[in-house]
């Protein structure tokens, strides 16, 4: 397959496969190289349009008899947390979110191993070794940052890295109108946390911080229990056939 650089991308679509969301259904995928000198403007307008990015691959669904997979953005200049994210950004307090250039660690992909054997062990990425997890964080031609998330320990915040306990790691796009979340995992013992919570949160944070207006959250999933987090950070928009719309439901947590 030609992965040179052109003028246009080239798209390509995948074969039908079993849908991992939905019980019976078959995906399809549509993609694209994300490499060379316009990787980053192209990661920008294919993720605006519904695209999502893994290594230097840009991708969005191509189902010929479903749309179940919703893009959704956090509109994060009108985001104000509720009660509920209140708590969870109380909860944690004392964690040191730090933001560094994708390079990935072996302790990094000690908490990644821990993530994947007890949330998702029949997955696709159940099997991944130490070079597959550097691949995932350093294949990337797009500004890419991976942040740290630590439990505070004595002295950090005054000079270097901090050298707390890792609890959760997020690999994100910084682009030109938000971030985009990539992946993201966390200590899986730490539930009371509810530390991919509190990555989104920061995320929206650090949008509002950097004057950008959206927080990519990739592909909602009506239904899908691995997916209704998504729809809780509101308000947000889904890309629909008409463009981007606003969205509002009841399961936004404002209790």
């Amino acid at each position: 397959m030609n992965t040179q650089t052109s003028p246009s991308p080239q798209f390509y679509l995948t074969a039908p496969a079993p849908c991992p969301y939905l019980p019976g259904e078959k995906e399809r995928k549509v993609f694209t190289h994300l490499v060379g000198p316009r990787a980053t403007e192209m990661n920008d307008l294919l993720t605006q349009g519904g695209f999502r990015r893994s290594q230097n691959i840009a991708y969005r669904p191509a189902c010929e008899s479903c749309r179940a997979c919703i893009s959704v953005r956090i509109l994060a200049n009108e985001f104000t947390p509720g009660r509920s994210f209140r708590r969870v950004l109380a909860v944690n307090r004392d964690i040191v979110a730090t933001a560094f250039p994708a390079q990935p660690s072996s302790e990094q992909f000690s908490l990644f191993r821990r993530y994947l054997d007890h949330r998702h062990q029949s997955g696709g990425m159940s099997d991944m070794t130490a070079l597959d997890y550097a691949i995932m964080v350093e294949d990337t031609h797009v500004q890419t940052r991976i942040i740290e998330y630590r439990v505070r320990a004595p002295g950090d915040g005054l000079k270097g890295k901090p050298k707390g306990e890792l609890v959760a790691v997020a690999l994100s796009d910084f682009m030109s109108d938000g971030l985009s979340m990539v992946y993201s995992f966390f200590n899986p013992a730490m539930e009371k946390r509810s530390l991919g919570t509190l990555m989104v949160l920061d995320h929206v944070n650090r949008a509002k911080a950097l004057g950008l207006p959206h927080v990519y959250l990739g592909y909602w999933v009506k239904g899908s229990d691995k997916m209704g987090y998504k729809i809780r950070f509101q308000p947000q928009e889904h890309l629909l056939s008409q463009g981007w719309q606003r969205y509002t439901s009841s399961e936004a947590s404002e209790d």
